[in-house]
């Protein structure tokens, strides 16, 4: 089976990880001299971008056009 997964700034399709897998990749990203907190908030990152990715393959996503209407409502002209 394959999805999707981030790596650096580009986006490759690859045979799924364990999330051992995921966090070992995740830590050998990171500097040595990273914190708890620094660890945690790359965690909490890269889960809300595969659920991200997950929702627009499951509902799709929004035409650049129709961003840029609905977000004309409430910018300033």
């Amino acid at each position: 089976m394959a999805w999707n997964t981030i790596h650096g700034n580009k986006r490759e399709v690859g045979l799924m990880n364990t999330a051992k897998q995921e966090i070992r990749s995740l830590l050998d990203k990171l500097p040595d001299d990273c914190t708890f907190e620094d660890v945690q908030y790359h965690l909490y990152v890269v889960e809300k971008i595969r659920r991200g990715i997950q929702r627009a393959e499951n509902e799709g996503t929004i035409p650049q056009e129709e961003v840029e209407r609905r977000l004309g409502k409430w910018t300033l002209k």
